[in-house]
């Protein structure tokens, strides 16, 4: 991944760019404060927000890209389809609730929320066709383990091209990492900085200091450097603005391999292979 400013992208498997970080909205109130922190957001640079059904914000994302005065082909929205709506139909009419929401007449990913034992490829079919009619730009999963998206690519006509999974220095899933890179699935860090658990790590003060950059700056850029798109979630304005400056420095490999060896496969959210849907 080539990492040059905050409108940087990736490119996915079916060629569309992806900024490969963005804002995300879990647990930003819908209304005022999550007009916000999006407003905020696209004020610093950042073209790439993400939203969910579960997330209850969907219409003040939609609401506050719009009132920022932005082409809304600048911008780079997902969202994801709930457990409680998965399968075909369902997922379908969810998807419509979802747009209806937002305002927009395209989403740029929507992504299967969490993988619901026997409907996520029911969900799956749905979401391929969303994408074969033009609504979708490219379709993906969440909190997918290496052997739900083998049990998917069984079947599926259309790969996933994002998995958007709990990612920070206490769980790094490295075998899943190789697996979606291998695959043309791109990884995607939810929770990157675990909810400010792994701030007061020392082996990454000492990494700061250095570069005279916070904990959490370190962190976002590390991530980065793996090859994974990230979506720190605030909704504080100098937070919003600082997890993005990050893109005045590098960490040398070593330092790379001393975050890597903090992983201790500790989950801050629930067990994608045990949640209770």
């Amino acid at each position: 991944m080539d990492i040059t400013d905050l409108q940087g992208t990736v490119t996915l498997s079916n060629k569309v760019e992806m900024p490969y970080f963005g804002l995300g909205v879990f647990q930003s109130e819908e209304g005022e404060e999550v007009m916000n922190a999006v407003k905020w957001a696209i004020e610093a640079g950042y073209r790439h927000v993400d939203t969910a059904a579960l997330y209850r914000n969907e219409k003040g994302v939609g609401q506050a890209i719009r009132e920022s005065g932005i082409d809304r082909k600048e911008m780079f929205v997902t969202s994801k389809v709930w457990n409680s709506d998965q399968g075909y139909d369902q997922t379908l009419k969810a998807f419509d609730t979802s747009m209806n929401k937002l305002g927009f007449d395209y989403l740029d990913l929507y992504l299967v929320h969490w993988p619901v034992s026997g409907k996520y490829k029911d969900t799956w079919k749905a979401l391929e066709k969303l994408y074969k009619d033009g609504k979708v730009r490219a379709i993906g999963v969440s909190n997918f383990m290496q052997h739900h998206l083998e049990d998917l690519m069984q079947d599926a006509e259309i790969m996933p091209m994002v998995n958007q999974v709990e990612f920070h220095p206490r769980l790094v899933q490295q075998e899943l990492v190789d697996f979606c890179l291998k695959n043309n699935i791109r990884h995607e860090a939810w929770s990157p900085l675990m909810q400010g658990k792994v701030l007061d790590l020392p082996q990454i003060k000492a990494i700061a200091e250095k570069y005279g950059k916070s904990t959490a700056q370190v962190i976002l850029r590390w991530d980065l450097q793996k090859g994974v798109i990230t979506i720190p979630k605030s909704v504080h304005k100098e937070r919003i603005v600082s997890n993005a400056d990050i893109f005045d420095f590098s960490l040398t490999d070593e330092e790379m391999k001393t975050l890597d060896s903090l992983d201790k496969g500790e989950r801050n959210g629930p067990d994608p292979n045990n949640f209770d849907f």
